[in-house]
């Protein structure tokens, strides 16, 4: 409701009762109107002034400190003179607004604290784990192990594996904290995609040997699948993928690689027929040092963010990566890739924008 509204409808409250009293005790009705009217006149200029002066005016401060905080800083120094023509109302619906913001962004503080303690925890955790080991192994060669050549090697390959660990620990969260920042350029080409997952496959045939387990790519592909992306990540998300489903996979198994074409992009399915995912883990597979399987997963090796890193990959090219699995029978991980235009040329297109 307007200011003049409001002291209006107060004023001639004031008028009437007045008047109401003039004609109980005069019993005329032009006492009434000239009462009514003088009454009504007096008490709406009475009333404007005091409203404005000692409610108003300090309404209308206490909009614009609101407006311009919602504004932010640019937008305010611009805007520093707007007045709402109905400050009360829109008082109302700014600090309703205001306190629902700041509800959610309590809610997200909350939730990024929580994941900070985890995080901390968990890096905290896998760093414990090789040094302690290492140390372990140290002190057992200086407490007499060397006198045993044979047992003294084979301690030091122990040490060798833990310190290998570290490393690869430490640079996949250099590299993780770089993609998170946009420190590591997206270099877009054009390139032939089947050709790199049969490179990643060949340089993966011994480890694939290793875990016993048959790499196969299901589909024969006699049209080029050419596609626009940064070729050297995304043979790192392929590699990361296909040495998971080698991680959790069964012995004597297989890992199926499947590219689908799309309207305008490409998906690349990575299955395997292993253990599988409980579904309750899947919506947290993506997050940093996130494992189903604490003992099983540190058995196996790795640094726990094989997956983060190939999220965030594939997310820095705008594209997405999904995974959908059945405990006991196995998981697929997919993701997307843009189409190249035909006749593009392949010349490489540098790209920092990773959010």
């Amino acid at each position: 409701m307007k200011l003049r509204t409001l002291v209006f409808l107060n004023a001639l409250a004031v008028g009437v009762s007045i008047g109401a009293v003039n004609l109980y005790f005069q019993h005329k009705w032009f006492y009434f109107a000239v009462s009514l009217v003088i009454a009504t006149i007096v008490s709406y200029f009475v009333f404007y002034y005091l409203i404005e002066k000692y409610v108003y005016s300090k309404i209308k401060v206490i909009y614009k400190m609101i407006h311009s905080l919602k504004l932010g800083k640019d937008l305010k120094d611009a805007l520093a003179e707007y007045v709402s023509p109905d400050p009360i109302n829109d008082v109302q619906q700014e600090v309703k607004e205001w306190a629902r913001d700041k509800k959610h962004e309590i809610d997200e503080l909350k939730k990024q604290e929580k994941f900070r303690r985890e995080f901390l925890s968990n890096i905290s955790h896998e760093f414990k784990t090789p040094i302690f080991a290492i140390e372990g192994y140290v002190e057992a060669l200086q407490d007499g192990a060397l006198q045993d050549p044979e047992l003294a090697q084979s301690f030091l390959n122990k040490v060798s594996s833990n310190v290998e660990r570290l490393s690869v620990l430490i640079k996949d969260l250099n590299e993780i904290s770089r993609l998170e920042s946009g420190e590591l350029p997206i270099n877009l080409q054009k390139f032939e995609l089947t050709a790199l997952i049969k490179e990643v496959m060949e340089s993966l045939e011994l480890k694939a040997e290793k875990y016993k387990i048959k790499l196969v790519f299901k589909e024969k592909y006699d049209v080029p699948t050419w596609v626009k992306a940064d070729k050297e990540k995304i043979r790192q998300v392929l590699i990361n993928l296909i040495d998971n489903s080698f991680k959790y996979g069964k012995e004597n198994g297989t890992t199926f690689i499947t590219v689908f074409a799309l309207h305008d992009q490409y998906l690349v399915e990575i299955t395997d027929d292993g253990m599988g995912i409980n579904e309750e883990h899947l919506p947290r597979l993506f997050e940093r040092f996130y494992r189903t399987d604490s003992s099983r997963s540190r058995q196996i090796g790795g640094s726990g963010l094989g997956l983060a890193i190939v999220k965030h990959i594939v997310e820095a090219h705008h594209q997405t990566i999904n995974v959908r699995s059945t405990e006991k029978l196995g998981s697929t991980f997919g993701f997307t890739l843009e189409k190249a235009k035909e006749g593009g040329l392949n010349i490489p297109m540098i790209t920092t924008d990773v959010d």
